[in-house]
């Protein structure tokens, strides 16, 4: 049997298919302006990739902001419960997790056996986010697949003493003006960042294994932060951007079990 899992989060929207407790195949696709519209691509997408008929699926959940705009799904779960389920399906011994996405961060806490333990969520203000960094990616003119690498040459990296993005978006403007360098600038703004989602990570006492998922983690330099800051090693697997649909699609094969 064959089961999907759908993912819509803010900036991207993944799919995954699951055959007999085995990962066949993932997409991700921009979310776009209509949840609606995404997830129904992203689905259509991957069964045309793998060329299976949409009749052949047996179950599927959908997860992430937009989840309850996934109409076709048989059930909608939260993010907490699958990103949990995907990362210990991927790697049973993983006992923490740092998803940093668009518009939200979390650190979730898992047991033995994958299941929840505790979390906490900053999905009320955009510090310590994947906007956050696109916002300040914009400021300094940089594309924000090159901040990772780009901070990682920093010696000394500058000092942002604001939480707020905005406030943080006009520091880093007056660092320009001031001729900082650009790599100091970044690292400075990997380490805000990542302090904030290091609170989220304390207040859970996230124990390793840790993985990190969400399309931040393939950001270098806001992992160095990270594990500067907890002291800990972060791990990053195969699928960070596609760990909550694949979780959403093993809870999809527990469906009536």
């Amino acid at each position: 049997m064959i089961f999907a899992g759908i993912d819509i989060g803010s900036i991207t929207a993944k799919s995954a298919l699951i055959k007999d407790g085995k990962l066949m195949e993932t997409r991700v696709i921009p979310t776009g302006y209509n949840p609606v519209t995404a997830g129904e691509k992203v689905f259509s997408d991957l069964l045309a990739q793998t060329k299976i008929n949409r009749q052949d699926i047996t179950a599927i959940v959908a997860t992430g902001y937009g989840r309850n705009s996934v109409d076709f799904a048989n059930k909608a779960m939260t993010e907490i419960i699958c990103h949990g389920v995907g990362a210990h399906f991927l790697n049973p011994e993983i006992r923490g997790i740092i998803d940093v996405g668009g518009q939200d961060s979390k650190a979730i806490a898992l047991d033995t056996n994958g299941q929840v333990e505790n979390f906490a969520m900053n999905d009320k203000c955009a510090a310590g986010t994947g906007r956050f960094l696109e916002v300040m990616a914009k400021a300094l003119e940089v594309e924000l697949n090159e901040l990772g690498n780009m901070s990682l040459s920093s010696k000394t990296p500058s000092k942002i003493s604001s939480i707020c993005t905005v406030f943080a978006e006009s520091e880093v403007i007056s660092m320009i003006a001031g001729q900082q360098k650009r790599e100091d600038i970044i690292a400075g703004i990997h380490e805000s960042a990542a302090a904030r989602v290091a609170g989220l990570a304390i207040k859970v006492k996230l124990k390793g294994p840790v993985v990190m998922t969400g399309g931040v983690a393939k950001n270098q330099g806001m992992i160095k932060a990270l594990e500067n800051r907890l002291g800990i090693k972060i791990l990053v697997g195969d699928f960070p951007q596609e760990n909550g649909a694949i979780g959403a699609a093993v809870m999809a094969s527990r469906i009536n079990r």
